[in-house]
Parts: C-alpha cells; structure tokens; sequence
C-alpha cells in the first residue's frame, strides 16, 4: 500500500502526553498500538520529539502573571502558554515504553531553543526558523507524508500544514491521533485540513 517514496511521520508520543504526563492529551496512549502496527507497513519513518529546556519561554511558569492555557505576546506572535513538559533529559520527554519502532530513520527534537516553541516538525512557531525535516525529506526524494501522533490539533497540524506548504503530498490517517481540543481546536484543524487539501483518513 505505501510506496517506496512516502514516509510516516510519527509526532511526539513522549510520555509528558500521554495519561499521567504534565501535558496529557487524552486517551494519548491509545495510539501507540495502531502507530507500531502502521510503522510495520512503512520502509521510511521519522519520529519528532518535543524537547525544552527547563526554563523555556512556553511554559506558563516562566510567566507569573499567567496561567497554563492562557496566552502570552512573544517576539513571532501569540503564544498558548503550557504546563511545564517534555523538559530535556527527563522521563516525560521519553518516547512511550510500549512504542516500538525499529525501523525508524531520524529523530527530529523541536522547541529545543527556549524563546520560541515548535509545533511543527517543520518549523519553528516564527513560521520561518527550519528544523531541517524539509530538507532531509527533499534530499532523500520523498513525495508523501503520512502524520500521526500527539496531538492532533497542534503538533500534527502544524507539521501537516507545513508538509503541504513545502509541496508534500499530505495525509493525516486521524484514528492514530489524539486531540487536546482547546476553544474547538480539533474542529479548526479539520478544516484546516480541507482548505489545504490535506487528506484526513
């Protein structure tokens, strides 16, 4: 079924979003069967990982008049502040125990710089800084990326949307997906997806 030039990108299923993490999203380790078994039918997969240092500039935390959730102005635009998560070396920011992936390529860790977080596997949240994935993925000839992961109305749409933008054939396969759905998040990113000419399988 999946060719030779698609790959799977597999986005941040670290134990800091799955149940009992700082930044859970729920039913989070409910994908992690279904990605192990999707990973089997892939020759090429990526998987990202969220990694911050302590004192980066998305955590509520480093905000004192603010709470988590709520939204603060940086240097590149509105930014929603998080519980402190997926901090760097720490078990939170550990891929899931029950997440098997031999076969995978390359990790790509993101929102490593403390004064600007990154949602996408792409870019940074300034819309401009690369991770470099684009590149890796040009260079290598692939045509498609197939996203599942955490969470789906954040990290997987903004690398989804990223993928488009840099001419991927995009598809989001949403069952090995979970959301955070904040104020109709998951909502916006359906139609997000549609407007981008995303596939939502």
């Amino acid at each position: 079924m999946w060719k030779e030039t698609d790959v799977l990108l597999v986005i941040d299923v670290q134990n800091d979003f799955c149940p009992g993490g700082k930044l859970a999203v729920p039913g989070g380790e409910e994908v992690v069967p279904l990605i192990n078994r999707l990973a089997r039918g892939f020759k090429h997969v990526v998987l990202t990982q969220d990694w911050h240092p302590a004192e980066h500039k998305s955590f509520a935390t480093a905000h004192p008049a603010k709470n988590p959730f709520e939204t603060a102005m940086m240097h590149y635009g509105p930014q929603t502040l998080w519980p402190d998560h997926c901090i760097q070396d720490t078990h939170g920011a550990e891929f899931h125990k029950d997440l098997h992936i031999p076969n995978a390529e390359l990790i790509i860790r993101k929102g490593f710089r403390a004064e600007i977080d990154s949602y996408s596997a792409f870019f940074e949240n300034d819309r401009t800084t690369p991770t470099g994935l684009g590149g890796y993925l040009t260079e290598r000839g692939f045509r498609k990326v197939v996203c599942v992961g955490l969470a789906f109305d954040y990290c997987v749409r903004f690398s989804a949307e990223d993928a488009r933008k840099l001419g991927f054939d995009t598809e989001v396969i949403e069952a090995a997906c979970r959301s955070i759905d904040l104020d109709g998040s998951a909502d916006a990113a359906r139609r997000s997806f549609a407007e981008h000419g995303i596939v939502l399988a």
